[in-house]
């Protein structure tokens, strides 16, 4: 594994990726805390890109924030393309580092939902990943971009949740994460049901008035997996959609929770789902706000568009 110092100084030296066609090197991001599994499919993902002519660097994190600041410091350097191995967590860290830069991202998908990934018809298997790597074709992903009271701000390129969902995100710590993988949240919904205070939401959607026990203001199609969300959504589209869940309360996380693998959650009762591009929850203050499976701060927040970044596809 090469020292990060040396990694970041070879950016500057390479030949420019520009479209990523005759791509020679690039950078995977990765939590080395993942498991021996995942940790075993970086190995064959790194070696198919090997057999393939190409050069990867590997860069390990060692704690939360660490791939947006390896990546920003690779595309200030010259990185043309990063490669986020790891699910959606680590592909909006790695997007935010490498925000409003020319460089690209790329994904080994190694999460536990992996909704980007689904949406985006990515390969999960490392000689397509890296034939895809080689073929270098990029299309514009529309990251969403949440703005918080105290002033910071997040990228997050598939959702955002207020509500149950955010409280359950933010009960899952790494280690339960890592022990019981997408088991952790079933672990914490049943948990958090009993625990929640089930507040109303005052939401704004293009400056319309709304009202909400949660809602998940989504890029696309899927939540936690392969799981419909919305319908109509579509991945490659600027603007946002946004389902509001009416029904809180036991009853409520009874209904969508049922719902949900069943695929009928887009018509389960209090089930409104629109197409919104600015977004705001003004209320109550100070609870959860999750972001691509991540706690990201808490209410209110104000959500918009951010620039396109380069995604490469199939």
């Amino acid at each position: 594994m090469s020292h990060p110092s040396s990694i970041l100084k070879a950016w500057g030296k390479g030949q420019p990726v520009g479209r990523l066609t005759g791509v020679t090197t690039a950078l995977v991001v990765y939590n080395p805390a993942a498991g021996a599994r995942r940790q075993r499919r970086l190995d064959a993902a790194v070696a198919a890109l090997r057999a393939r002519g190409l050069s990867p660097d590997v860069m390990p994190t060692t704690a939360p924030g660490d791939a947006t600041v390896i990546a920003r410091a690779a595309a200030s350097s010259g990185a043309r393309i990063v490669i986020a191995a790891g699910g959606d967590g680590t592909i909006a860290e790695v997007a935010n580092g490498i925000a409003n830069t020319p460089a690209a991202l790329a994904v080994w998908p190694m999460g536990t939902a992996n909704v980007l990934a689904h949406e985006w018809s990515l390969p999960f298997r490392a000689g397509a990943f890296a034939a895809m790597i080689a073929t270098a074709r990029t299309r514009p992903l529309h990251p969403g971009l949440a703005r918080f009271a105290d002033g910071r701000e997040r990228l997050f390129v598939q959702m955002l949740g207020v509500g149950f969902d955010a409280g359950v995100v933010a009960a899952v710590t790494p280690g339960l994460k890592r022990r019981f993988g997408k088991g952790a949240y079933v672990l914490r919904t049943l948990t958090q049901a009993f625990r929640d205070t089930f507040p109303r939401f005052a939401i704004t959607l293009d400056g319309a008035a709304h009202e909400a026990a949660s809602l998940v203001v989504t890029k696309g199609r899927m939540y936690a997996g392969r799981f419909t969300l919305s319908p109509t959504a579509r991945p490659d589209a600027e603007d946002f959609r946004a389902v509001l869940f009416g029904r809180g309360g036991l009853s409520g996380v009874a209904l969508y929770g049922a719902a949900l693998p069943l695929g009928w959650l887009p018509r389960a009762p209090g089930i409104t789902d629109l197409p919104a591009g600015e977004i705001a929850v003004l209320g109550p203050a100070g609870q959860p706000v999750q972001a691509d499976g991540d706690s990201a701060g808490v209410t209110p927040v104000a959500v918009g568009n951010a620039p396109a970044i380069p995604l490469v596809v199939p």
